[in-house]
């Protein structure tokens, strides 16, 4: 155990083990070995031996430090390590490799004297356990230490200094002391109070109670009703009473804000739309007249000729610099048309827009569908006439409904959901799938016929045929790829045959493809010189279609026949074509010139019955013709944004005389010989050859 010791002490000690330590080196200088004259030579340093083949080195190169890092990486540990996971269900590569490498191990069976184990062997061996040491004692035992020690305690300490004051041999008998530590350690202990728990209570006084019964009349509710509105009319005057002059008008202005957005014009849309349309058909009177009783009495004069009455010119204000790029009748309410606006001119592309437009209502469009590319082409579901498929020049596709109050699609294709990288040129609403999913096709410039089928939420797509410059898609050959596909322009599909459809494409080419094969065409026609602005089939012969192009041709096709069955030369490109929905032999064309001419195969077979231009300005360029399906009317459209409502005279819609006493057939088996008839007519040299 150390004992406190003075100064004094210390010093004495100190310079006691000083004097020790000289007089030692001197002793062992005195007895050292006799090293004898010759010790200079021996001492004398050793020359080392260079042996012939090192190399002579530099004093720089000498000097020149290599440095070399030692990491705790083992080199010998594998870096290829595979285990398997079945998470992935696959092999892995481990990315951690264990880069310790254990040189020793030596496993201890030391105890701690206070475990439950070593008193267990203790016990066993029957050794006495080891009382614990008073604490007591021991702390009397260090204040006595404490205490400064007398002469003749430093006497002693400097005649055994060899001894260890701690250790026990030089007091035996004592007990084991707690040592403290050198540098006068004070052990110290607090403790802090503990916050007193509290404890709050709060009762609420229970809600009041009161039993009510009576009786329920009319009048008696009435009473009720009558009497709460007299108070919260007395409540609210209190409130008013106390406000001053300026919160008074405040009050005031409010109530008018309130008002007028209390009186919001959808309550009575209806009706104003009613309204509206009185007021156009008082204001357009005469034309409303004309449409439904005007038959142009000329008509009986001119033989074979017919004529087009102007009716109504449907324009907006706001797509005066737009091009009318497709036109479309709704099937189920036969007065309403949708108009696409955008533009043919690849350098002033912007902004597009649909419109709807009523007969009934020529003046202002029944909804606006504003957008931020130009439409190119847009088609009404036959069945479900609120929503419309809709075809943009960015390659975008989308559908539209007329039960949304918003002005944004309900679908829209992306450049993840497929969508064409080229202009869109025609969609057209299909049959629904097996799963009941309504689709529509779509055709574009880069050569791809598109399937869209609405799932839910989004468009899903699936190609349906990729078109090509040969007559058969192709791989394309060894060496040198140069692009090969053809630029889809317009489509139409078989009126009874539901796999069955035409694609007419940009370098004149006519193809009769199928559903089922995506691989191959059934069919090609060398049909145009220029593209295939329109192709549609004849609304009641099975074989028959009509194409139209920028090369001032219209041709009438058999498509059992490569070559055509008739030409004709319009002198102008064009625009559009259009069967009627009346009549097997009678269609309608129109013109950059702005002409519309319309022909009937049965009356004649060699030039139109009739050729009118319906612009106004001489440039103007019509675009697209469309025939309502009800009504004895055309829509034309043009490029700066007008759509014109024309009347077909009695010639134009011609049908045979009834003779006395004789009911003429009618239907479609009728208008199918008819046609027949003028295609036999064109055969017959054929099989005469044959």
């Amino acid at each position: 155990m150390p004992v406190p010791q003075k100064p004094g002490a210390t010093r004495t000690k100190q310079v006691s083990k000083v004097t020790k330590a000289a007089s030692k080196k001197k002793d062992d200088d005195d007895h050292g070995p006799d090293l004898g004259d010759g010790a200079d030579e021996w001492m004398q340093g050793k020359t080392l031996v260079k042996p012939p083949d090192q190399l002579d080195l530099t004093e720089a190169e000498l000097k020149e430090e290599f440095t070399r890092i030692l990491t705790a990486n083992n080199p010998h540990a594998p870096q290829n390590i595979v285990r398997y996971s079945f998470k992935e269900r696959s092999y892995k590569a481990i990315s951690s490799v264990d880069q310790l490498a254990v040189h020793f191990v030596l496993e201890g069976n030391l105890l701690h004297k206070d475990s439950d184990e070593a008193r267990r062997q203790r016990a066993k061996q029957g050794l006495p356990e080891e009382k614990p040491v008073d604490t007591a004692a021991v702390e009397t035992d260090e204040e006595k230490a404490e205490t400064p020690g007398d002469a003749g305690e430093e006497a002693g300490e400097e005649g055994g200094a060899d001894e260890r004051p701690d250790s026990e041999e030089v007091k035996p008998g004592q007990k084991e002391r707690k040592l403290t530590n050198q540098f006068n350690f004070s052990e110290r202990a607090s403790q802090t109070l503990n916050n007193p728990l509290r404890e709050r209570e709060c009762q609420t006084d229970p809600p009041p109670r009161a039993n009510f019964s009576a009786t329920a009349n009319q009048w008696e509710i009435y009473d009720a009703y009558v009497e709460e509105l007299q108070k919260q009319e007395k409540h609210k005057e209190k409130q008013k009473a106390p406000s001053t002059k300026k919160e008074e008008d405040k009050g005031k202005k409010k109530m008018m804000m309130v008002e007028m957005q209390s009186d919001d014009v959808s309550k009575v849309s209806k009706a104003a739309k009613i309204v509206e349309r009185m007021v156009n058909q008082n204001t357009f009177d005469d034309i409303a007249q004309d449409f439904k009783y005007f038959e142009d009495a000329s008509d009986e004069f001119r033989d074979q000729e017919g004529t087009l009455l102007p009716l109504w010119k449907f324009q907006y204000d706001k797509a005066k610099r737009l091009a009318v790029t497709a036109l479309c009748w709704n099937e189920n309410y036969r007065d309403l048309f949708a108009v696409g606006l955008g533009s043919y001119d690849f350098t002033k592309q912007g902004r597009g827009m649909m419109l709807y437009y009523s007969l009934k209502n020529p003046t202002y469009p029944e909804c606006i569908y504003p957008t931020t590319s130009g439409i190119m082409c847009l088609d009404i579901h036959p069945r479900l006439s609120y929503l419309v498929a809709v075809g943009f020049y960015d390659g975008c596709v989308a559908v539209y409904s007329l039960k949304e109050e918003s002005t944004q699609p309900i679908y829209k294709s992306t450049a993840k959901s497929g969508k064409h990288t080229d202009p869109v040129w025609q969609v057209r609403w299909q049959n629904d799938d097996m799963d009941h999913n309504h689709n529509f096709f779509s055709v574009s410039s880069d050569g791809r016929v598109v399937s869209w089928t609405l799932v839910k939420n989004e468009l899903v797509y699936t190609d349906i045929i990729k078109l090509s410059l040969e007559g058969s898609p192709s791989d394309g050959t060894e060496g040198l790829q140069l692009p090969t596909m053809a630029c889809g322009t317009s489509f139409d599909f078989h009126k009874q045959i539901d796999y069955l459809f035409l694609v007419g494409t940009e370098e004149g080419k006519i193809h009769k493809c199928s559903k089922a094969y995506s691989s191959q065409f059934l069919q090609t026609y060398d049909a145009h010189n220029m593209a295939v602005d329109a192709v549609k089939w004849n609304h009641f012969h099975p074989k028959v279609f009509i194409s139209c192009s920028s090369d001032w041709t219209v041709k009438i096709w058999d498509h059992t026949i490569d070559t055509p069955m008739f030409i004709f030369d319009l002198n102008s490109a064009v625009g559009g074509v259009a069967w009627s929905p009346y009549s097997s032999t009678v269609f309608a064309a129109v013109t950059t010139d702005g002409k519309v001419h319309v022909f009937d195969l049965s009356i004649n077979k060699y030039e139109a019955i009739c050729q009118q231009p319906v612009v106004a300005k001489k440039k103007t360029k019509l675009t697209h013709i469309q025939f309502n399906p009800e009504h004895p009317i055309i829509i034309v459209g043009d490029d700066r944004g007008y759509v014109n409502s024309l009347k077909l005279s009695p010639n134009l819609r011609k049908k045979p005389k009834e003779k006395k006493g004789q009911e003429l057939p009618k239907g479609p088996e009728v208008e199918i010989a008819k046609m027949e008839k003028l295609l036999s007519l064109l055969r017959e040299p054929e099989s005469n050859t044959n």
